[in-house]
């Protein structure tokens, strides 16, 4: 079977402002794929990861995501190509003074949903994938941080994303704990929705092997 690009660099260089960061960035994500990004801090991850998600302008060489072209992307187009992306922080970014339900609700708003049953319908068809189907009407401060980190990425699939790109989602969590977030985000992988996880979790990795793409010296490199 062809694989099928979801992110697709070449020859790419990556700019915050005027100082090029990453330069020559060829790297390929197809659907279903779960590749980690490590690096130091300062190697550049974070600016990727913009360039990704269209924070940051692609000035030089190609590149695509989810059927957008990075090099012509628009300001106005910038919201639909997030529809297709899920992001997942590290410090989860929930809306302390709203219930879960609300505050996948005001994502869904801001997206285009506005059906109230379809959304009822979505928001239990994503707690569900999280396994937190009867959590909707806590406030984040009620969750563990681990709960809170599966909201914020049941938030992350509302739109059916082709990838969700995670930076640094285990930061903040214990180790058992971290070890439930790999778990989640492979089988979300393995149901055709790519992930790109930034992590600097080594153990992590050792434990649940996969593609690396590290950021080192100003250039991408990817090991199997």
């Amino acid at each position: 079977m062809e694989s099928q690009p979801v992110i697709e660099l070449k020859d790419a260089n990556i700019y915050q402002g005027k100082s090029l960061i990453l330069s020559d960035v060829n790297m390929q994500i197809d659907k279903g794929q779960f590749i980690y990004l490590i690096g130091k801090t300062g190697s550049g991850k974070s600016s990727l990861l913009k360039t990704i998600y269209g924070d940051l302008t692609l000035k030089e060489g190609e590149g695509a995501v989810a059927g957008f072209n990075l090099k012509s992307l628009k300001s106005s187009q910038i919201p639909f190509l997030r529809r297709k992306l899920g992001i997942v922080f590290q410090d989860f970014q929930l809306l302390r003074d709203r219930s879960v339900n609300n505050n996948l609700i005001f994502v869904m708003k801001a997206t285009g949903w506005n059906d109230k049953e379809k959304i009822k319908q979505r928001i239990n068809e994503v707690l569900s994938a999280v396994d937190l189907e009867d959590q909707g009407l806590k406030m984040p401060h009620e969750l563990s941080g681990g709960e809170q980190q599966r909201i914020a990425i049941a938030r992350a699939l509302i739109n059916e994303p082709e990838i969700i790109l995670a930076d640094e989602p285990t930061g903040n969590l214990d180790p058992d704990t971290s070890d439930n977030i790999i778990h989640l985000l492979s089988d979300i992988s393995m149901n055709g929705t790519a992930v790109l996880m930034a992590t600097h979790d080594y153990n992590l990795m050792e434990k649940f092997k996969s593609k690396t793409i590290k950021c080192e010296n100003g250039k991408v490199v990817e090991s199997k």
